[in-house]
């Protein structure tokens, strides 16, 4: 019971992969919808448009304090009131990807008010909607700016997805415990679980890292002068 077996992850191996590949489903799609209401959430917030900005300052501001097991259990236990039942991977999905949108759209947010807002004016003088320049000119450049911002959100997110386990969501904490419960080897079974998640946070870490060393390059290229300054030639030298 004080040591470690990893012959647990043998015995049991069906429920570990199981929950495992659970986890990477959920984690996948909290990604992806985050990342998308994220940003739609982070335009509204600077909005010229009073109610979106209003709708947008205030959705963030409210689910960013509150803890996310209470977004879970707003799904998982507050819409059946509503006559809405989702199981426990649906309500654990959609709580997880509304509290990382929120962190995700404060990051591009700042990245947007980094770059300078000449840019924007510059866009809408050229016939751009607001829209249409947000998405082809300051967003690509914000998240560049704030990517190691989003890709640590990213990583909170795949190791807050064990959430699922309080509301049953199948994921890999959830199998893990009954696992544990029917083994009674915790010290086993939770290491094992730890490197679980390791395989899946260490190469998106490495990943995160590479992307930001490789955007640094392009933009530090970019800031190149182009092709060798013309030298001056001496006073008083006649060319033939």
């Amino acid at each position: 019971m004080g040591t470690l077996d990893f012959s647990v992850l043998f015995r049991h191996s069906d429920r570990f992969f199981e929950g495992f590949l659970n986890t990477i489903q959920v984690s996948v799609m909290a990604l992806i919808g985050s990342f998308v209401l994220g940003a739609i959430l982070a335009i509204f917030r600077i909005s010229p448009v009073k109610p979106l900005n209003w709708f947008g300052t205030a959705f963030v501001e409210f689910i960013r304090n509150i803890p996310l097991l209470i977004v879970v259990f707003f799904f998982y236990l507050g819409l059946p009131s509503l006559g809405i039942s989702l199981d426990g991977f649906v309500a654990g999905t959609l709580g997880l990807t509304i509290y990382t949108a929120v962190f995700i759209a404060e990051a591009i947010r700042a990245g947007i008010q980094t770059v300078p807002r000449g840019q924007l004016e510059a866009a809408r003088s050229s016939g751009l909607s607001y829209v249409q320049a947000m998405n082809l000119i300051i967003l690509p450049q914000a998240i560049k700016i704030v990517l190691p911002s989003i890709g640590n959100q990213f990583i909170n997110l795949v190791k807050n997805s064990s959430i699922l386990a309080v509301v049953a969501g199948m994921d890999l904490m959830y199998f893990a415990d009954i696992v544990n419960s029917d083994t009674f080897q915790p010290l086993s079974v939770y290491t094992i679980v730890a490197l679980f998640y390791l395989t899946l946070t260490l190469p998106l870490s490495f990943l995160v890292h590479y992307m930001e060393r490789r955007f640094g390059q392009s933009d530090a290229e970019a800031r190149k002068p182009k092709g060798k300054p013309k030298k001056n030639k001496p006073a008083g030298q006649v060319t033939m």
